[in-house]
């Protein structure tokens, strides 16, 4: 009997040993050497989210960067919100543009609440309106060896762009939300099996559980849902910069299906929560993990 490879979840996609160079933060597509793949060649949209505007952190690489690109080609124009790496939004704008929606640019730093507000206030007015809000922008610094080794302006960091950052944009988003509007979290596995490698990174997605559990039955009664995806481990710019070693090399083989996921896994999930095709779900977290238990 013949398989498709496309069509068998243990062969989709790069698999280790991995043979990528370690990078300082925070991480660039354009520098690694194994490509991810972001739904550039693969991904066709249907019109679920036709004229929608959505505002997306963390759009430049990555899950946000195949986020980005399967939101236009599903109708919608998208807010890119990146911290410098200007190179990697540069595609990102490319890919939505391709797809025939405006792209509008917001360099910044999502540690500082004042920018967070901005962004918002700036997609509404330069695209006239949001409705999507994907959260997905985040810190995950080198591992270490104990949490004495987590210092302090690491810790605060992480912090502030992970956890703190959701609730700058959200209290600004929802003076401009409109009934049917969705808010989409970016969580983790690791908020239910942490490494203690990465506590900080661990703990922020925990919290960021809590975050949308709770806040999804204060929205509903604005006719806003809340919901979260949970990824495994998934191939992106944050890899290389916060594994090296064996780590990086072996990246993924922990998972069931024995690689990491590709961006371009992850962006359906986050389509389907946009959608009106998810309207009763809501205050849920979609683990898409390769098979690994959330709980």
């Amino acid at each position: 009997m013949h398989i498709d490879q496309e069509q068998d979840p243990r062969t989709r996609g790069p698999r280790p040993p991995f043979d990528e160079k370690t990078q300082g933060p925070p991480g660039e597509e354009r520098k690694m050497r194994v490509k991810p793949d972001h739904g550039e060649t693969s991904y066709r949209g249907s019109d679920r989210l036709l004229d929608k505007v959505a505002l997306v952190t963390g759009a430049d690489s990555g899950i946000g960067r195949a986020v980005a690109l399967a939101f236009a080609r599903e109708g919608a124009d998208v807010a890119i919100s990146y911290l410098d790496e200007h190179e990697d939004a540069k595609e990102t704008q490319r890919l939505v543009e391709e797809a025939g929606r405006r792209a509008l640019m917001l360099p910044g730093d999502l540690a500082d609440s004042s920018f967070c507000e901005a962004i918002v206030a700036k997609t509404v007015e330069e695209l006239g309106h949001v409705d999507i809000i994907v959260n997905n922008a985040a810190v995950q610094g080198k591992t270490v060896e104990s949490i004495s080794e987590l210092t302090t302006d690491r810790l605060e960091r992480t912090f502030k762009v992970n956890i703190l950052a959701m609730f700058h944009i959200v209290r600004r988003a929802l003076r401009d939300m409109k009934p049917g509007g969705t808010i989409i979290n970016t969580g983790s596995i690791q908020a239910y099996q942490p490494k203690a490698s990465i506590l900080d990174y661990a703990t922020t997605k925990a919290a960021i559980v809590g975050f949308t559990k709770g806040l999804a039955l204060e929205t509903i009664e604005r006719g806003i849902r809340v919901n979260c995806v949970a990824p495994g481990p998934v191939w992106t710019p944050l890899i290389p910069q916060s594994f090296e070693g064996e780590k990086l090399e072996k990246f993924g083989q922990q998972s069931p299906t024995k690689r990491p996921a590709q961006p371009a896994e992850l962006a359906p999930a986050y389509v389907f929560l946009a959608s009106a095709d998810s309207s009763f779900v809501n205050g849920e977290v979609l683990g898409v993990t390769g098979g690994a238990p959330l709980a």
